[in-house]
């Protein structure tokens, strides 16, 4: 009889612990990249059943990285200060204004007589500019960010629309298009810059000791500063990276549409921050992953290509996009639990 009593629990413990063991893998790193690999593969094989050779051609293919490229470096940028804790609602607002000062007619002269690395220049210069500015009123005047980087968001559009006076500013500057519209082993730039914003991202935000203060500001600010860290200071460089990623971006959304316009970078905040998620980076910050945020664009780049491609709407499309947001957000906060418990 006792033998029977005691070999009930241990029938019981065992799918338990199996069970455990699963929740575990799903919450770890590999377990969701793995998730998100799978949800990728599913939607590209959902992208050749419903549009067929339109999908699986290698243009279009080109296509959906080319696209991925200039919102996956403002994303990347955006998974830094996510990850300490911060959020930035005015990524799009920065690329706009940055694009518009790097094409304006002094800029591009300038270019021209001596060397069109002067826009990229302008570009970064201009990006970094309002990310400091975001990075200070946050940590110095103790702003809350999402005030602050609304704030941010409507000024720069305006100052965007004040310089080019709403009009469409052309590129005439022939050797920074060629340049960009080249490729590397049929790679295009565009692309090639992407994937080495994502590797040097990943090697900061894992490999140096400026990505572990990052998570220790995020995880708990005021144990990061009894341990040394100046927070402020911190936090200010985060959103000061996120500005030089949306400089970076802009030059790329720049060499892409041959323009530079005020109605660039529309709804970048919310495509970025949906990457980050998506990709498994904690709202509420302490963690964060570069390679997740890299599948999370990924994704919803593609999904984006397989609506166009069936002639759905952008409408369609919004709500596909903010039906998996939600259901990201609720599967990390049950992963969460579970892990925690």
């Amino acid at each position: 009889m006792s033998e029977d009593t005691a070999a009930v629990p241990a029938q019981i413990k065992a799918p338990a612990a199996k069970h455990s063991s699963i929740s575990a893998l799903l919450a770890s790193p590999a377990g969701r990249n793995t998730g998100l690999v799978v949800a990728l593969v599913l939607l590209c094989l959902g992208g050749v059943v419903t549009a067929g050779d339109r999908f699986a051609d290698v243009d279009n293919v080109l296509t959906i990285l080319r696209l991925a490229a200039v919102i996956g470096v403002v994303s990347v940028g955006m998974t830094f200060v996510i990850t300490g804790g911060g959020i930035d609602l005015s990524v799009g607002a920065i690329v706009a204004l940055s694009s518009v000062w790097a094409t304006t007619l002094a800029t591009q002269g300038i270019a021209n007589d001596t060397h069109w690395i002067v826009i990229v220049f302008t570009a970064l210069v201009v990006g970094g500019a309002c990310g400091l500015v975001n990075g200070a009123l946050i940590a110095y005047g103790r702003v809350v960010a999402f005030i602050a980087t609304l704030a941010s968001l409507a000024a720069a559009r305006g100052l965007a629309e004040i310089i080019s006076n709403r009009k469409t500013q052309i590129v005439n500057v022939p050797g920074f298009t060629a340049f960009f519209d080249a490729s590397v082993l049929g790679v295009p730039v565009l692309v090639v810059i992407f994937a080495v914003v994502a590797v040097a991202g990943w090697v900061l935000l894992n490999r140096t000791t400026f990505g572990r203060r990052t998570f220790a500001v995020g995880g708990n600010p005021e144990a990061a500063r009894l341990a040394g860290i100046d927070v402020r200071r911190h936090t200010v460089m985060l959103y000061t990276l996120l500005g030089l990623c949306c400089g970076l971006a802009a030059v790329m959304l720049i060499a892409r549409t041959t323009t530079g316009s005020a109605t660039h970078g529309g709804l970048y905040e919310l495509d970025a921050i949906a990457a980050v998620v998506i990709g498994g980076t904690l709202l509420t910050g302490g963690r964060g992953t570069i390679a997740g945020t890299v599948f999370g664009v990924l994704i919803f780049t593609t999904l984006s290509n397989v609506f166009t491609l069936n002639n759905l709407s952008i409408s369609a499309q919004a709500v596909a996009k903010g039906a998996i947001i939600v259901v990201a957000v609720l599967l990390q906060q049950r992963l969460a639990r579970r892990s925690g418990a």
